[in-house]
């Protein structure tokens, strides 16, 4: 009897030793009573804060420990981790063409849904996105990516917003079992080679075309700059034109008006000249002209010696010497040669 009692005994000092568990700065324990001597039997439903020691006892408890920093399940077309093989995320578009995208899930398990996650999805982190995680998102994410079309995929911004609707769904999802999603990130894609072939063909195709474009368009602008700099210089050389052309009408202009004042002087001074002669004309027809004649005739026989020589019958007795020296002066007025021999 004894005996037995002593078994008894040292079972319950077993049973009854605490042995010390800890989590650490990134990890959350949950216990597990498996005898209900002092406390229900089943999930503690109070978590074991990070960066803690707990002492209880080992065989009347199950202990479990999680990580809740941030984790990164990769799904991608390199070999990672314990996965062999091409792991990426495989979708058909809309118009009917096969794409396999490397796919990256940011996700960290919610602390105080521990207990559940104990009772109902696996034991530790790394089962939580196995059995979680994983086949979710790989649903999820398919699901949101099979309503682009090819052409769509490869604009950047329908991408990301196609990655921020797969979060949310998968938010909508996964909280209620203990997992936040923070980020979805689409990787590298690759079409299948047919079409990878076709899209390259099509991507040179539109390079040359924007090419061809561009450089059209830089010859349409060398030639509109042409055109500009040759209606500059054709404006110039009109402005130029114009202006020496006023220059030479101005001179000309100058110079018709001084020969206009010349001919209009000359012909004052020729009107002053024709009318002095008719008024000296007129005076010399007068009496006082005659005597002007003589006068004249006077002084340019002073000094000279006369001899007069009978010609063609001249009777020197029956002569008018006043007469004689009248007509010789008016001849000599004239300009008409005289002999004085």
């Amino acid at each position: 009897m004894s005996g037995l009692r002593l078994a008894l005994t040292a079972l319950l000092a077993l049973i009854t030793a605490c042995t010390p568990h800890s989590t650490a700065s990134t990890e959350v324990g949950v216990r597990v009573a498996k005898v209900g001597l002092w406390e229900p039997k089943g999930v503690v439903n109070e978590p074991y804060l990070r960066g803690s020691t707990y002492f209880f006892p080992p065989i009347i408890n199950d202990w479990f420990v999680y990580d809740v920093a941030l984790q990164n399940l990769e799904m991608t077309r390199e070999s990672t981790g314990a996965r062999r093989g091409d792991d990426s995320l495989q979708f058909k578009t809309v118009d009917g063409n096969d794409i396999s995208v490397n796919v990256t899930v940011a996700w960290n398990i919610d602390m105080a849904k521990v207990p559940y996650l104990v009772q109902f999805i696996g034991p530790d982190t790394q089962a939580v996105e196995e059995r979680l995680v994983r086949p979710v998102s790989r649903t999820i994410v398919r699901d949101v990516l099979n309503e682009l079309a090819s052409e769509q995929y490869y604009d950047a911004n329908v991408r990301f917003q196609k990655a921020e609707e797969a979060a949310r769904l998968l938010n909508y999802y996964l909280n209620a079992e203990g997992v936040v999603v923070m980020q979805v990130l689409l990787g590298e894609h690759k079409f299948n080679d047919r079409y990878e072939q076709i899209i390259r063909d099509k991507k040179v195709a539109e390079q040359d075309a924007a090419r061809l474009r561009s450089e059209t368009e830089a010859a349409r602008e060398q030639m509109r700059r042409e055109l500009e700099v040759a209606k500059g210089e054709v404006g110039r050389s009109i402005e130029e034109a114009r202006g020496e052309a006023e220059k030479r009408q101005i001179n000309a202009d100058a110079i018709y008006f001084s020969r206009q004042r010349q001919a209009e002087a000359i012909v004052s001074e020729r009107r002053a000249k024709a009318q002095g002669i008719k008024e000296q004309a007129r005076a010399l027809a007068g009496s006082g002209g005659r005597s002007m004649v003589k006068l004249e005739v006077a002084r340019a026989l002073q000094g000279k010696k006369l001899l007069f020589v009978p010609t063609s019958g001249m009777d020197l007795r029956t002569t008018d010497m006043n007469q004689l020296l009248q007509t010789y002066g008016v001849m000599q007025a004239k300009g008409v040669q005289v002999p004085t021999k």
